[in-house]
C-alpha cells in the first residue's frame, strides 16, 4: 500500500481505540479536577503521556504530595513495559527506517495501539502508526478535557460504566488474531489464568502491577516465541511458489 492508503487503514483502525479513550480519560479528567489541577494542567499531562495506569498513579501521588523521586520511580516501574512493546514494534519496521519516523512512532506506543500494529502483516508502515496516532491521541486528550470541565456534574455510576469501554477495547483487539490461531487462543487464556493467579496468591499479588505485566509478558511471551516461533517467509522463495507463478500468468493473459 502507498502512504495514504496506509494512513487511512491506520485511521479506521484508530476510530475504536479513539472512543475507548474518550471514556477512560473522562475518568481521569474528573480525578484531576477532584486533585486540584487545573484543566490544561490535565490536557498537558494526557498530551505528552497517554498512558492511562501511569497518568492514574501519578496523579496519585500528586494528591498525596510525593516527592520528585517517588514519582520518577513509580512512572519508570509502571511504565517499563512499554520498553518491551517498542522492542517487539521495532522487529516490524523496515531496517533503513529513518530515525525520526522510529521517534514519533514511539511517542504512540500504548497497550491498544500496540495491539493493532503488532497485528499488521508484514512490515508496520509509519505512515499506519500515524494514522492510528492522529486519531486516538486526540481522543485521550480530548475525553480528558472534557472531564476536568464537566467536573462532578454526572452521577458517578455513569463515570464507572464509562471505565468498561477500556475493556471492550482489549477484548477487540484480541478477539480477530484469536479466532484465526489456536496458539493464540490458548495463549490469552494461559494468561488470563496466570494474572488471577498473580493477583489472588499470596506474594505474588504484592508485586507491583506493572513489575507484574512485564513479569507475564516476558514468561508467556517467551515460551511462545520458543515452542510455537512464527516461520518468516522467504522472499525470494514466495517468488518461485505456485501461487506466484498462478498470478504472473494470469498478469501476461
Amino acid at each position: 500500500m502507498n502512504k495514504k492508503a496506509n494512513f487511512t487503514a491506520g485511521v479506521r483502525d484508530g476510530i475504536p481505540i479513539f472512543l475507548g479513550y474518550m471514556a477512560v480519560s473522562f475518568t481521569f479528567g474528573i480525578m484531576g479536577r477532584n486533585a486540584g489541577i487545573s484543566a490544561w494542567e490535565a490536557v498537558l499531562i494526557s498530551a505528552t503521556n497517554l498512558t492511562s495506569a501511569g497518568q492514574f498513579a501519578g496523579l496519585s501521588l500528586i494528591s498525596a504530595s510525593a516527592s520528585y523521586m517517588e514519582m520518577a520511580v513509580t512512572q519508570f516501574i509502571i511504565n517499563l513495559r512499554y520498553c518491551l512493546m517498542s522492542c517487539a514494534l521495532s522487529q516490524k519496521l523496515d531496517n533503513h527506517l529513518p530515525f525520526f519516523h522510529r521517534f514519533f512512532i514511539a511517542y504512540g506506543v500504548t497497550d491498544e495501539i500496540f495491539g493493532v500494529s503488532i497485528g499488521c502483516k508484514g512490515k508496520l508502515s509509519p505512515y499506519y502508526s500515524y494514522g492510528v496516532i492522529s486519531v486516538a491521541a486526540p481522543g485521550w486528550v480530548l475525553g480528558t478535557f472534557l472531564g476536568i470541565v464537566m467536573g462532578n456534574v454526572l452521577p458517578t455510576r455513569v463515570v464507572s460504566a464509562l471505565s468498561v469501554a477500556l475493556y471492550g477495547m482489549f477484548i477487540a483487539v484480541i478477539i480477530p488474531p484469536a479466532k484465526e490461531s489456536r496458539v493464540i487462543r490458548a495463549l490469552v487464556l494461559v494468561s488470563m489464568i496466570l494474572s488471577l493467579i498473580f493477583t489472588k496468591a499470596p506474594y505474588l499479588n504484592q508485586i507491583s502491577s506493572g513489575f507484574r505485566i512485564i513479569i507475564l509478558t516476558l514468561v508467556i511471551a517467551g515460551a511462545a516465541a520458543f515452542f510455537f516461533p512464527v516461520k518468516e517467509e522467504n522472499p525470494d522463495t514466495a517468488e518461485n511458489s505456485p501461487a506466484s507463478a498462478k498470478e504472473g500468468s494470469e498478469n501476461e493473459v
